[in-house]
């Protein structure tokens, strides 16, 4: 099938490499343009723009796709169909409708659920048990097309955004190669969306802080949530540390004041006791046990040689 595909971030290559190594032609390959990165602000290429090289596909980069020349480009491509996999950039309806087969959407969720633009991250933030990945033709909503093809896949408690993130990646691009087939075959009949719907929006500064008033439970699927981006935060002497792992203890507020009656009643983010590797930490719920922490510029090392170093003392808080 004559191919375009927009994407940009990691998540995408592997549906872009598949592509290739399924015999389809990709006639372009569209990017978000080179920004600055790093301390230097050196301009960065795109991890899609580095496979596409890599491949010897053409590479385009329009800051706006949906320019007059934008559109007449892709007429003059005259794709079958325009694949997007976390491209970045909203298409018109005009781009929507100038391919035969449609605009194909590969989705990191199993839609309806966590339309928008972080769906791994809420996924794992919301404590789920199961995601996946749908695609979909695309039409002017957000997230909101006629689905193709849908797999599952399971989130266990330790499970990271990150390691969510590879697998529904490459699951994303065999289900991609898999959607292609069937639609050239015929044999493929899109569906509408039913049923509960949400929203994944973009990540704030305030998703990043941890509310030690919360539950053990749910603090902890906010850290592995938001590993290896964008980090969970707390403070403690006064610097912002940022907590990369973590095990709930499930315990109530009066099995804690039993267990480490040299505290008293803890308060949310008082620290309980130094394990050999982690520290203890009430919650609102619970207690929430730290294994590793990094502060800002340092490299991440387990909790409890941090709170060495610090000289801190058992009963300070993390706020």
């Amino acid at each position: 099938m004559r191919l375009v595909f927009m994407g940009t971030p990691d998540f995408a290559v592997p549906s872009l490499r598949a592509l290739v190594s399924a015999g389809h032609e990709v006639v372009g390959v569209f990017t978000q343009p080179d920004r600055p990165a790093g301390r230097g602000k050196n301009l960065k290429s795109s991890p899609v723009k580095v496979a596409a090289e890599e491949l010897g596909v053409p590479i385009f980069q329009p800051e706006k796709i949906k320019t007059p020349e934008g559109i007449q480009l892709l007429r003059v491509l005259a794709p079958d169909s325009i694949i997007v996999v976390a491209y970045g950039q909203i298409l018109s309806q005009e781009i929507l409708q100038l391919p035969s087969r449609g605009c194909i959407n590969v989705h990191a969720s199993l839609l309806p659920a966590y339309r928008g633009a972080a769906p791994i991250h809420w996924a794992v933030i919301r404590g789920e048990t199961r995601t996946g990945v749908t695609t979909m033709l695309m039409d002017n909503g957000l997230d909101t097309g006629d689905m193709l093809l849908k797999q599952e896949v399971l989130i266990s408690n330790e499970a990271t955004t990150g390691e969510i993130h590879d697998e529904l990646a490459s699951l994303g691009a065999k289900l991609l190669i898999d959607t292609l087939n069937e639609l050239e075959m015929g044999r493929l009949v899109a569906t509408p969306q039913t049923g509960t719907t949400n929203y994944a929006p973009l990540l704030k500064r305030e998703h990043e802080r941890l509310d030690w008033s919360q539950r053990a439970m749910e603090l902890h699927h906010q850290i592995r949530g938001l590993n290896p981006w964008p980090g969970a935060f707390t403070t403690f002497q006064g610097e912002n540390l940022k907590i990369w792992q973590s095990a709930p203890l499930l315990q109530d507020q009066n099995s804690v004041t039993e267990v480490f009656p040299k505290v008293g009643k803890a308060a949310p983010g008082q620290i309980l006791q130094v394990l050999e590797d982690s520290l203890l930490v009430q919650t609102g719920d619970g207690v929430l046990q730290i294994l590793e922490v990094q502060l800002a510029g340092k490299r991440a090392m387990s909790a409890r040689d941090f709170f060495n170093g610090r000289h801190g003392q058992v009963g300070e808080k993390l706020e």
